[in-house]
């Protein structure tokens, strides 16, 4: 395994899961009761965490023709950031947006923020946690009512709870890539 890789193993392991006291179980996003929690957050908003993560999914968008990079708000926020951030010393500097879970009932309305799409063909969508892939294929519906031009080329996870996402986003038609999975974790 990339040590880079093992790396962030060790750094969800010891920040970011969350085991059921015996008896009781957490509530996830997609409605499932679990065992276990995974808070990406505890990660993505930490420095080497954060930087990991942009790294290497960065570096599985080279090649790709992605031109903007964006997911569901809040999960996807910090994400979006470093990925942009880290491509500038690249040779194509990436956008970023961000889908609302509801559109703004103010200013512009929109459900999507960001720069404008228009003209942006490929993207990618990213997360922290996925399960089922429910909030980011709702996001990636949101996303294509706004800019429906725009190609979903890939979809980037940190983790793969291995709880029906890779079945969901291919009957969908998308390709999800997960950095690491539950079985890596031993959960």
């Amino acid at each position: 395994m990339d040590p880079r890789l093992a790396r962030l193993r060790e750094l969800l392991d010891r920040d970011a899961v969350r085991r059921a006291a015996p008896g009781e179980t957490f509530t996830l996003a997609s409605g499932k009761p679990s065992h276990y929690f995974v808070n990406g957050k505890e990660v993505t908003l930490r420095a080497e965490g954060l930087h990991l993560v942009a790294t290497l999914m960065l570096e599985r968008l080279v090649g790709t023709g992605v031109e903007a990079v964006g997911g569901m708000s809040i999960g996807a926020d910090p994400i979006v950031g470093a990925i942009v951030a880290l491509s500038a010393a690249g040779d194509q500097p990436l956008q970023g947006f961000l889908v609302r879970k509801t559109a703004k009932d103010h200013g512009l309305k929109d459900a999507v923020a960001g720069p404008s799409l228009a003209g942006v063909r490929r993207v990618a969508m990213v997360e922290d946690v996925t399960t089922t892939g429910g909030s980011t294929l709702t996001a990636i519906e949101s996303l294509k009512a706004a800019a429906p031009e725009v190609e979903v080329v890939k979809v980037l996870t940190i983790l793969d709870r291995q709880e029906g996402a890779l079945k969901n986003f291919a009957a969908a038609g998308y390709h999800l890539e997960a950095l690491l999975s539950r079985s890596d974790l031993g959960l």
